[in-house]
């Protein structure tokens, strides 16, 4: 069974949300010359340091879920989360206890660290049009062939 972020709690703010991508390469330090690295894994995780704003009731909610559905952190679920190609579903898990502290009094700030399996990237193809194409030119083009469609070009062709 997959577990999902609660579709009632809202998903992390913008503050404090910072991505540390795991570490792949081993480096070897050599006696003279260069040092030597390369590659030890292809998948790495990344730590992603997270923030809810909560009101009481969705406390309540997150508290429920994080110890029945999230086994006190030590499930991975989907959530959506921020990343370089925007907001994608992640697979993730708590890498340690939340903290929650009590905010002006109405909102229940809670803050911890996320463990992401893998972070979704633009895939090779994706990459190669967006290096030979600025991402700029390519959204005027799609605009353009919008407005040539839907606008500019008479309605379906009679045969």
């Amino acid at each position: 069974m997959t577990i999902t972020w609660p579709s009632t709690l809202p998903l992390p703010t913008v503050q404090n949300y910072a991505v540390q991508p795991g570490d792949a390469v081993v480096r070897t330090d050599m006696e003279a010359g260069l040092a030597r690295q390369r590659r030890r894994f292809t998948d790495v995780p990344s730590i992603i340091g997270v923030r809810w704003l909560f009101t009481r009731n969705q406390f309540a909610v997150f508290e429920a879920w994080f110890k029945l559905y999230a086994k006190e952190g030590a499930e991975f679920f989907d959530i959506d989360l921020l990343g370089g190609i925007g907001i994608t579903t992640h697979t993730a898990r708590f890498t340690r206890q939340f903290d929650a502290k009590l905010f002006n009094g109405l909102f229940w700030e809670v803050t911890s660290q996320l463990e992401i399996r893998e972070r979704p990237t633009l895939d090779a193809e994706a990459m190669e049009i967006l290096l030979e194409n600025p991402p700029e030119l390519l959204m005027a083009t799609i605009t353009e062939l919008y407005r040539l469609v839907h606008e500019k070009l008479p309605g379906p062709l009679a045969w």
